[in-house]
């Protein structure tokens, strides 16, 4: 992991590269988002929506959604593209919620970068007793060669290096965490794979010289990995992780 400035860095910096975000990072599998919540719940929130990439499969008649994004030039992109959506500024660590206002809590590429202490007495706070906390990452399937050599090219990432590491912490306020894992193939042509690096962390954060470099290290290997009209199959392995709050 990076120090711990660094980081901070790091999780602020998405709004520079918001619309890269939004057009090439992949959605989540609808398999996997099932098991985040109870299909009766009523009242969502998903705390650091980003750009709205979990948001919008959350949305369902009769449900309202809540989106909590730090970031103003990210929930201005969500609320451009899902209007029905209730936006607010606001961290894991402080939610602009009521006490026990919500059914379920959901985080998508976001637990790696809240203090897990804090974050997880917020949930709790604002879960209603029996709410259901979910957890989900989207990780590239390395142990394909190609995506492999993505890597190598990009650097692993903060939530690459979070989800191998092993089992998030919650701490108090919750039960056991249900894991479980889906494989799924995104299909994206060579500028969306170089619009979804270009919205890494790393990427923004790096000097001019390094950003280019890795761009185009990664338009190369897009061209190599294409087929005959111009389009990549890329392996995801999306990690879900599920607690109930305590009653």
């Amino acid at each position: 992991m990076t120090d711990p400035d660094e980081r901070a860095r790091m999780s602020t910096s998405f709004g520079e590269q918001a619309r890269a975000y939004s057009r090439g990072r992949p959605d989540y599998p609808a398999a996997a988002v099932a098991g985040l919540l109870d299909a009766d719940a009523r009242v969502v929130a998903d705390i650091g929506a980003g750009t709205g990439k979990l948001t919008a499969s959350l949305i369902d008649a009769g449900r309202t959604v809540y989106a909590v994004e730090p970031d103003a030039e990210m929930l201005d992109v969500l609320k451009a593209q899902l209007p029905t959506v209730r936006g607010l500024i606001g961290t894991a660590e402080q939610i602009p919620l009521a006490d026990n206002a919500v059914d379920a809590l959901v985080f998508g590429q976001a637990w790696h970068w809240v203090r897990p202490d804090v974050a997880a007495t917020e949930a709790a706070r604002v879960l209603r007793p029996g709410g259901t906390l979910g957890l989900i990452w989207n990780i590239r399937d390395e142990s394909v060669p190609w995506v492999h050599q993505l890597t190598a090219i990009v650097t692993a990432s903060e939530a690459e290096l979070y989800v191998a590491a092993g089992v998030p912490e919650l701490g108090a306020g919750f039960g056991p965490l249900m894991h479980k894992v889906v494989r799924w193939d995104r299909t994206l042509t060579g500028p969306q794979l170089l619009a979804m690096v270009a919205s890494r962390s790393a990427v923004i954060t790096a000097t001019d010289t390094d950003r280019a470099r890795i761009l185009a290290e990664v338009e190369a290997l897009a061209a190599d990995v294409s087929d005959e009209d111009g389009n990549i199959v890329l392996p995801y392995l999306t990690h879900t992780y599920r607690a109930e709050s305590a009653d």
